[in-house]
């Protein structure tokens, strides 16, 4: 496994920006920027770290680790559901189909759990039972698991997602009934086989988010990322039961420890500016991500150590510049 030696000497290598690219079609969104080539993207995922609706700092090879990391998971879901992956021709970039995005995002959750806002657990302790549709008992413990998993959709938002019920949207017509269902039979059997991976390798998925999209054939793919340290919340599995019983926060490996450093540290929601992330954390959260990467994958994490990020990138992407 890279040191954090290594990583510490990569602070400055970091794929932030990807605009010095000569390619059409640029947009750029929280973590990944995306190169619109008409019937494919170039989606290329960045080092870049949000939360909060806002970026928080820059995590040494942080995209490397979900670009290859969704790689490994579409694999190995792809006989539940076809995907919008093309090639992957370079560590931190997929092209994929483009496709008309669904714009539902399918938020799975096995815990009750969570420090932002739109967390489970912050929405359940300020007495709000109903999460989508689901009705919660009163008396349940922060991080306690859910007697089933539930889907919780949320509205896609440019600013911040918002929830809704899966009633809400059938009956305003944002998804009809039968694709709806489609879908979220779907979203459970992918969480199912991220549940059952993750704790062959020591691990609990808690929870994470799916996106789907239609191709120019009409045929439903899953897109965007799968089961990512960034869209998913992941638990030590031998240590959740004593800590859960100690009434300590579980073991992540995510970006978790990273939210609730800066809601220690500061109102990330209504502070203009927040502190800038101590080296520490952001190697440590480095760390964090290719422990995962390894811990599901059972590979090895290896880097170019022969080129700058920005042009390793330039030289695998040459084919797509102008």
């Amino acid at each position: 496994m890279i040191t954090k030696e290594t990583i510490q000497k990569n602070l400055m290598n970091c794929l932030d920006d990807t605009s010095f690219l000569n390619v059409p079609g640029f947009r750029r969104d929280k973590v990944r920027d995306t190169y619109d080539l008409g019937d494919s993207l170039i989606l290329i995922t960045t080092d870049r770290q949000s939360a909060f609706d806002r970026i928080l700092a820059n995590i040494p090879f942080k995209g490397q680790v979900l670009n290859q990391l969704s790689a490994f998971w579409f694999e190995n879901t792809s006989d539940i559901i076809s995907n919008h992956v093309i090639k992957i021709p370079d560590p931190n970039v997929t092209i994929g189909k483009k496709c008309k995005v669904f714009p539902v995002e399918f938020v799975m959750r096995a815990y009750l759990t969570g420090s932002t806002d739109t967390s489970a657990w912050v929405q359940y302790s300020q007495g709000i039972r109903d999460l989508s549709g689901h009705i919660l008992p009163d008396g349940m413990k922060r991080n306690q698991k859910f007697e089933q998993p539930i889907l919780t959709p949320a509205m896609k938002s440019s600013v911040h997602d918002e929830s809704i019920s899966a009633a809400q949207i059938v009956n305003d017509g944002i998804i009809d009934k039968d694709t709806w269902e489609y879908l979220q039979k779907i979203a459970f059997s992918l969480f199912a086989r991220g549940t059952e991976i993750a704790a062959r390798n020591g691990l609990i998925l808690v929870d994470t988010k799916y996106e789907f999209g239609i191709d120019d054939k009409g045929e439903i793919l899953l897109i965007d990322e799968i089961h990512t340290p960034d869209s998913s919340r992941y638990w030590m599995k031998d240590t959740y039961e004593s800590r859960l019983a100690e009434g300590k926060e579980p073991e992540n490996i995510d970006k978790e420890f990273l939210r609730l450093w800066f809601r220690e540290h500061c109102d990330p929601y209504k502070d203009k500016i927040l502190p800038a992330a101590p080296d520490d954390l952001v190697i440590e959260l480095s760390h964090r991500y290719i422990r995962l990467f390894e811990m599901i994958t059972g590979k090895q994490f290896s880097v170019d150590g022969t080129h700058a990020v920005k042009d390793r990138l330039k030289k695998n992407l040459n084919a797509y510049l102008i």
